[in-house]
């Protein structure tokens, strides 16, 4: 779709979002008044070291008058600002009450609005997100016959099969509406795509409606002072989605699922639900539309029905009980999106060899009794679903719990005290060590932890080294061999770098140097 700097003008007018265009020392409403309006754009970006003749530039976030040197001579068309820069440009300047807005409609435009063309599935809840949006793509793909993009905090995937590392959980909205387009030139008929809360807080979703939006759950995360100073501005971030989408596919026994309600009601937005039920449903219950039930005394399998109807028994290689309740709500979801799930079969079932790396990933020591478990668990929530999982997996061997476990620097400060709260009274010893940070030194993370433990008596060390806290747990674990022990893993699954001052540190990956030790 072409763009132009009249066509971008009207869009962002309509949207209440252009206060004026500034050129040189000409002010003015009309688009026209500057020369060249109805020129179209040759590319769009927010990055200035990528600026080439014709380009439209949006400078988002901390954006410097300084980065704008000499990019007049590199062919700047205009730029999109909440700021005035004409005393560092000659090109034409769109001044707007909100940059990043404004960038997600232009993007959208400018690639050709590609989500009209995709079923746009978005996920968000505070667990679950990435194994609920694997899910879903695999029913969707089998479905379609492998027309289904991904867009994950693991990975994106824009042709149905081919995956590559993501940066973000919820791409930059010019990123995500770029990519939306390759997916769509690959002749890709859906889209899964995890939405943060961050999402909504910085617009990198802004003017996209989700054809199905799913609320699998909420409990307290990213509270800091740069992400979300409350939880209720943390649920107001991620309640956006049900008012931004056709149809809201709800956790039944999520916390607040009934403001969730008022709001899909106030919105007009129908709603499917699934749940995880303790035993099967009694007959005339006001069920969820989706429910999984256990198909045995041991959890190990499901029954899984929709609207009544009996899909099967459903048995996943992803460990965990709760995991059937992102299977629950994959099902929902494809049920939502118009999928008659009691007439295909092999895409209902498609879910069950998807395996995640670095997500639930077991390791046995054949060197001794030990069993490692690689995850990406990272605030109180996900722990305890994963000491859950192993108390009821494992319980009855009563091993021998190392936890080694770090957090992220300068946001979500409420995950360092809520990860030791979760395990603290669950486990045998922690192993506290460096992740991903921003300028905080991993040291003083790991010491901080350290200082939340209540417990008497129970295990601390600190080793900032993360290959090297994870080789010490190892060790450990064989010296005590007389015991079953288990080492959590957590926070990093299968990733290959530390964030380190903003920079990507390569780094073997928890999973590679447990595959190592046990080698």
């Amino acid at each position: 779709m072409t763009v132009t700097l009249a066509s971008a003008a009207q869009l962002l007018k309509r949207h209440g979002l252009l206060r004026e265009i500034i050129r040189a020392d000409r002010w003015t409403l009309d688009a026209h008044d500057i020369e060249g309006a109805d020129t179209a754009f040759s590319a769009i970006t927010y990055d200035t070291r990528d600026v080439r003749e014709g380009t439209l530039l949006c400078c988002k976030g901390r954006f410097k008058a300084e980065y704008l040197h000499d990019i007049d001579e590199r062919g700047l068309a205009a730029y999109v600002a909440d700021t005035d820069f004409s005393a560092e440009t000659g090109a034409p300047g769109l001044i707007v009450n909100d940059a990043r807005k404004a960038m997600s409609l232009l993007s959208a435009e400018f690639y050709g609005r590609p989500q009209d063309e995709l079923t746009v599935v978005g996920i968000t809840g505070t667990k679950g997100k990435t194994t609920t949006a694997y899910f879903t793509q695999a029913v969707l793909n089998a479905h379609s016959h492998g027309k289904a993009a991904l867009f994950s905090s693991v990975d994106n995937c824009l042709d149905g099969h081919t995956y590559v590392e993501s940066d973000l959980t919820t791409p930059e909205s010019m990123d995500a509406f770029r990519m939306m387009r390759e997916a769509a030139d690959n002749g890709m008929k859906y889209l899964v795509m995890e939405v943060s809360s961050q999402a909504y807080k910085v617009e990198r979703v802004y003017g996209l409606t989700f054809d199905v939006a799913t609320f699998l759950n909420i409990s307290p995360d990213h509270i800091s002072p740069i992400e979300h100073p409350t939880f209720e501005d943390y649920l107001y971030c991620k309640r956006q989605i049900v008012r931004n989408s056709r149809a809201l596919v709800l956790g039944a026994a999520s916390d607040h699922a009934d403001l969730l309600r008022q709001d899909a009601a106030d919105a007009g937005v129908p709603v499917t639900t699934f749940e995880l039920l303790d035993g099967q449903s009694p007959a005339g219950s006001d069920a969820a539309d989706v429910t999984a039930s256990p198909a045995n005394a041991e959890h190990s399998a499901y029954r899984i029905a929709a609207d009544g109807a009996d899909l099967g028994e459903f048995r996943l290689a992803l460990d965990g009980d709760f995991n059937y309740a992102n299977a629950a709500a994959a099902l929902a979801i494809a049920h939502a999106a118009g999928i008659d799930l009691t007439a295909d079969a092999a895409a209902t079932h498609a879910m069950e060899p998807v395996r995640i790396a670095g997500r639930m990933e077991q390791f046995h020591d054949p060197q001794s009794n030990t069993l490692a478990i690689v995850d990406y668990a990272h605030n109180y929530a996900s722990v305890t679903a994963l000491l859950d999982f192993v108390d009821e997996r494992f319980g009855s061997q009563h091993p021998r719990i190392t936890l080694v476990t770090g957090s992220a620097g300068n946001k979500a400060y409420d995950r360092r005290k809520e990860i030791v709260e979760a395990a603290q009274h669950r486990i045998d010893s922690f192993i506290f060590t460096a992740e991903d940070t921003d300028t905080e030194p991993f040291i003083d993370i790991c010491t901080e932890m350290q200082r939340y433990i209540t417990v008497p008596g129970i295990a601390s060390t600190v080793i900032s080294d993360r290959p090297t806290a994870v080789t010490n747990a190892i060790y450990d674990a064989r010296a005590h061999a007389d015991r079953f022990n288990i080492i959590l893993i957590i926070g990093k699954g299968d990733e290959r770098w530390i964030k380190d001052h903003n920079k990507h540190v390569p780094f073997e990956g928890d999973d590679r140097i447990v595959e190592r030790m046990f080698a």
